[in-house]
């Protein structure tokens, strides 16, 4: 399996994330670690996270996922040298605080260095932007960890390509630690990236890893009417896909897995990793049954007579 870099850094990941923020929520412990071990015996490496996963489920107050692999990690000997480790900071986390000053970022890697069970974290991101931080503040705090060798490289969510931009440029003036990659809501149901971040992205030479990748399960074919999601972990996340431009995206999506003998759901992470500049889509899974089904994207080539169907179906995305 080949792997892609990360942004200039000197990591390299296979073509799949693994997303951990269903650890310790919708997937308890004991699954969460079969999903982890049958991740890594398949040969894939790059597992991301957050501080702040799961605290918006009831009684979490985060770091639940953090902990979980932390405690599978200190299970599994060796683990964590097989594996590229991402987690974010600067979302919301109660009185332990939130943004990207970097009093906060200190603190904070401590946490998820401590949940985490580890001496470093290979890729930290900032979760969201903080425009109330100068931009060379976050950058420095990044600077000091990465000289302590508590982290490897750094990378960047939820930022529009002004201040992507910006932070590139601060980073490139001043000598500090750049965000190699970009973390953004991309999938064939929301395209917005696109216009504005992709060109950035391709020209500075900035990895791209799209968090929901499957529209939050939508592209996996499971919700197909307006009430579908009703009373799922994931309803508001859901809905605004649930219209006839979502419906007949799927109709597209059945057809080309009918073609090529694959699943929805693969065929919408193949398509992701075709696309220029994209290092690995971002996907959780619940149970090994549905890991394994996501893995076989990997080694599913999409023609390009299906990639133009595709394409033509989800122009401009259906998310709003």
């Amino acid at each position: 399996m080949e792997k892609r870099r990360i942004g200039r850094s000197d990591l390299a990941v296979a073509p799949f994330c693994l997303g951990g923020n269903v650890f310790g929520w919708t997937a308890d412990e004991p699954t969460s670690f079969a999903i982890l071990d049958r991740y890594v015996e398949a040969g894939f490496d790059f597992i991301d996270t957050a501080d702040v996963y799961s605290r918006w489920a009831p009684g979490h107050v985060g770091g639940e996922s953090e902990t979980v692999i932390g405690r599978w990690l200190a299970a599994r000997p060796g683990a964590r040298e097989k594996i590229v480790l991402a987690t974010k900071v600067g979302m919301d986390m109660g009185e332990a605080g939130q943004g990207l000053s970097p009093a906060h970022i200190e603190r904070a890697c401590e946490a998820s260095l401590r949940r985490l069970g580890t001496d470093r974290i290979d890729l930290y991101q900032s979760h969201v932007d903080d425009a109330s931080v100068p931009l060379e503040e976050t950058l420095r705090a990044y600077e000091r960890l990465i000289a302590a060798g508590k982290v490897r490289a750094i990378g960047a969510s939820n930022h529009d390509a002004a201040r992507l931009g910006e932070a590139l440029s601060v980073a490139s003036e001043r000598g500090l630690p750049r965000y190699e990659c970009l973390q953004p809501d991309y999938s064939l149901a929301a395209r917005g990236y696109e216009a504005e971040l992709e060109p950035l992205c391709r020209e500075r030479e900035v990895g791209v890893i799209g968090y929901f990748s499957l529209a939050a399960g939508f592209l996996t074919g499971k919700y197909r009417s307006a009430g579908a999601a009703a009373g799922r972990a994931r309803e508001n996340r859901v809905a605004k896909y649930l219209n006839p431009r979502g419906f007949a995206l799927l109709d597209v999506l059945d057809a080309v897995a009918r073609d090529l003998g694959g699943s929805p759901a693969q065929v919408a992470l193949a398509w992701v990793i075709a696309r220029p500049g994209i290092t690995a889509p971002i996907a959780s899974a619940t149970s090994v049954a549905q890991l394994d089904e996501l893995l076989g994207a990997v080694r599913l080539t999409l023609p390009q007579e299906a990639v133009a169907r595709l394409d033509a179906a989800s122009a401009g995305g259906i998310d709003g």
